[in-house]
């Protein structure tokens, strides 16, 4: 008998001890860690000092309306919805702009551009085949080495000038043959210069340059516009081997011109896609997952709600978390959410991408989970401990 009762109180030490374990908190089980009463973080983060990135704990930020206040009053646009910036390896690059008080530059002739020059009162060299064609059919075509030739001018060197600058060129030239000369230089077809317009807008392809001046946004609104999936503050134009990063929500929300560039030829406007702007709720809520913000504006409730809002039997209201990584210096905020007016304080707080939000479980809640564990492997020891074994008179094994 005493051999069998040996095992029995071995199973029972163990289950003793394996209590004790997970009352002390130990990770050996799944599920009774918990992550409130902390005032950093618990694991080493890279943060930038100086010139270099070291690994250090981070302090833990309690979501108070003091942080909110300081948070908006430190936001200064251009930074997308003024409280998230485009993580993107061009942020720091200089940004193209509109606002440095220069004139708009005139549109200048290059290869493939058809002009029309009129002689007034000299037919035979305006129309010399007939007056039933196009202005296209009609006009000068500048030939791929930048030149024209016109009737007693002769072959002329006109790429990279404007159309007045090729009118005074060619009075001089005929004003020999002409006397007082009246001639005017039109342009009829823009084909020499061209913008590229590609990713997430209606119509991507190729956008020709013409006298009126394009920008940035008068690209995006040729191209038709901006898709479901774009992200406005994350507009790339690249030109001449520099990427510039340029913020079109900046332009919408507070009116930040000096961003929106005219536009030269070969510039290539790339609109991002927005799946970089997401964010992450786990931990204890209804539907845990990632969300794809709307334009960077989304707040901390609006997240949980998203989310189906906290577990309301399982979660810990007094402890959830905003881990933000995505910057030069990660930030740990932290709220307590036990009274249903902090959720007034979660809706004024900004998110930004790649923000990870987490609801804590409450401590029942890891207790029971560290019992479901437990409890299948001792079920099966008590019921071994408990088998008659035949080959040996109905008496347990001598071990």
């Amino acid at each position: 008998m005493k051999l069998s009762l040996a095992v029995p109180d071995r199973i029972r030490r163990l289950l003793i001890g394996l209590a004790a374990i997970a009352m002390t908190g130990c990770s050996l089980v799944p599920g009774n860690q918990s992550y409130s009463n902390r005032e950093e973080s618990a694991v080493m983060l890279p943060v930038q000092q100086g010139d270099a990135l070291v690994p250090s704990n981070v302090k833990i930020k309690p979501i108070t309306a003091e942080l909110i206040v300081d948070m908006f009053k430190a936001a200064r646009p251009p930074r997308g919805d003024g409280t998230s910036v485009a993580g993107v390896a061009t942020k720091d690059a200089p940004r193209p702009g509109s606002g440095d008080g220069r004139l708009t530059p005139e549109y200048r002739l290059g290869p493939g551009d058809i002009i029309s020059i009129i002689v007034w009162d000299h037919p035979e060299l305006t129309i010399p085949a007939g007056s039933f064609r196009t202005a296209e059919q009609a006009g000068t075509v500048v030939a791929d080495d930048g030149t024209i030739f016109f009737p007693y001018a002769g072959v002329l060197n006109v790429q990279g000038k404007t159309t007045s600058e090729v009118r005074k060129l060619l009075s001089a030239k005929l004003a020999k043959y002409i006397e007082q000369i009246q001639l005017d230089v039109r342009m009829v077809a823009f084909r020499s210069q061209q913008v590229y317009v590609v990713g997430e807008v209606a119509k991507p392809g190729i956008q020709q340059v013409t006298d009126i001046p394009m920008t940035v946004v008068e690209a995006v609104n040729r191209a038709g516009g901006f898709t479901p999936e774009a992200d406005y503050s994350r507009v790339l134009l690249t030109r001449r081997g520099t990427t510039y990063l340029v913020d079109i929500q900046a332009m919408y929300d507070y009116g930040a011109t000096a961003q929106n560039a005219l536009l030269e030829h070969g510039d290539i406007i790339n609109v991002a896609d927005r799946s970089f702007n997401k964010i992450f709720v786990l931990g204890e809520v209804v539907r845990p997952g990632s969300q794809v913000m709307n334009k960077k504006r989304s707040t901390l409730a609006e997240a949980l709600s998203d989310a189906g809002y906290i577990n309301q039997a399982t979660s810990d209201p007094r402890w959830i978390y905003v881990m933000r990584g995505d910057s030069e210096t990660p930030e740990l905020f932290h709220l307590d959410s036990r009274l249903p007016d902090a959720m007034l304080l979660a809706d004024r707080f900004p998110l930004r991408p790649r923000d990870v939000v987490y609801v804590d479980a409450a401590a029942i809640v890891r207790w029971q989970r560290v019992i479901s564990n437990i409890l299948p492997t001792a079920t099966m020891l008590n019921v071994t401990s408990q088998t008659q074994y035949p080959l040996f008179g109905g008496k347990q094994p001598p071990y």
